[in-house]
């Protein structure tokens, strides 16, 4: 890799639609860098805000960590500076996760971010050292990563955690958006959040969400925009509208092979982001990707979305 690049962006200028990218493999598994770099470049095109990583979308704990970091790597050099990127950096153990941070930094990247340790029941104290350790390891602000799957981070671990220097927010991808007015108020307003659930993205921003990290932007970021837009002049009615919309695309997507049809979905948007690894599934043959295509058809045509992104031209 070439020298150290220096970051651009500060943390502040995370907002707006951000994706947590997808990540393009072939069929056998094998990361593609090819529709890797399209992918993104595609995404750049289409006015998204930033991205986010090698996170739970990006299939992060799928990925060796020389692949997360090869992923880094070309993501940084497509983007050129247009738009800051997190990575996530989150593995068990420290010694890992300080490597994966030092190499973003190196890579160009403006944040980092990390779930806490997984797997072994960590306790409050092991976890606030890990972020501590990770933190310190580089100059780039970290984002805390609270998602039940990982672990749960509570209000009071979540205090402890942004006197830590370098913690400067928190990806919030939990229903308890009450949570996040909560935080603005008694962690401080400078303390930026980043609602991480697509389906309540209007809910986390009127609660005080600075910006949304999420899997479905990679397809659907135009409604995004206009509901970023609508929440910003007040205008509830309308956002309300887009994201009933949203939401009916994520549920739909949601009983297929979600995953899989994301990045199919893509591809049909001219941005082949490839299959996903195994254990997932995949939509493999032409027969399976033309009856999921009639299927979002259906779903369009039912529902008179005719008019949003991929479904128009289906």
């Amino acid at each position: 890799m070439k020298a150290m690049a220096m970051a651009k962006y500060s943390i502040n200028d995370f907002k707006g639609v951000i994706p947590a990218l997808v990540t393009a493999f072939d069929l056998d598994g094998r990361f593609n860098e090819e529709l890797m770099r399209g992918l993104t470049t595609s995404l750049l095109h289409r006015g998204v805000d930033g991205f986010y990583l090698t996170g739970s979308t990006g299939e992060g704990f799928m990925m060796s960590a020389e692949e997360r970091m090869r992923v880094v790597e070309i993501v940084c050099e497509v983007v050129a500076g247009r738009v800051p990127v997190m990575v996530h950096v989150g593995a068990i153990s420290t010694y890992q996760t300080v490597s994966l941070a030092e190499h973003a930094e190196a890579a160009g990247a403006d944040a980092i971010s990390s779930v806490p340790p997984i797997y072994w029941p960590f306790s409050p104290a092991q976890v606030a050292n890990y972020y501590t350790d990770v933190t310190a390891s580089t100059s780039l602000p970290m984002v805390v990563y609270k998602i039940a799957l990982a672990g749960e981070i509570g209000f009071e671990l979540l205090t402890r955690l942004a006197a830590v220097p370098g913690i400067e927010g928190v990806k919030y991808t939990a229903p308890t958006h009450f949570e996040i007015a909560r935080i603005k108020r008694e962690i401080g307003p400078d303390f930026r959040v980043f609602s991480g659930a697509d389906e309540m993205a209007m809910s986390g921003l009127a609660f005080g969400a600075d910006g949304l990290i999420g899997s479905f932007y990679n397809i659907i970021p135009e409604l995004y925009a206009k509901l970023v837009e609508a929440m910003d002049a007040g205008n509830l009615t309308e956002a309300k509208v887009l994201q009933e919309r949203a939401n009916a695309i994520i549920f739909f997507t949601l009983k297929q092979y979600p995953m899989s049809a994301v990045k199919r979905i893509m591809a049909w948007q001219g941005a082949d982001a490839g299959y996903c690894r195994k254990p997932f599934d995949n939509y493999e043959t032409r027969e399976q990707e033309a009856a999921l295509k009639a299927a979002y058809r259906a779903f369009r045509d039912e529902n008179n979305l005719g008019e949003i992104g991929f479904l128009t031209d289906l």
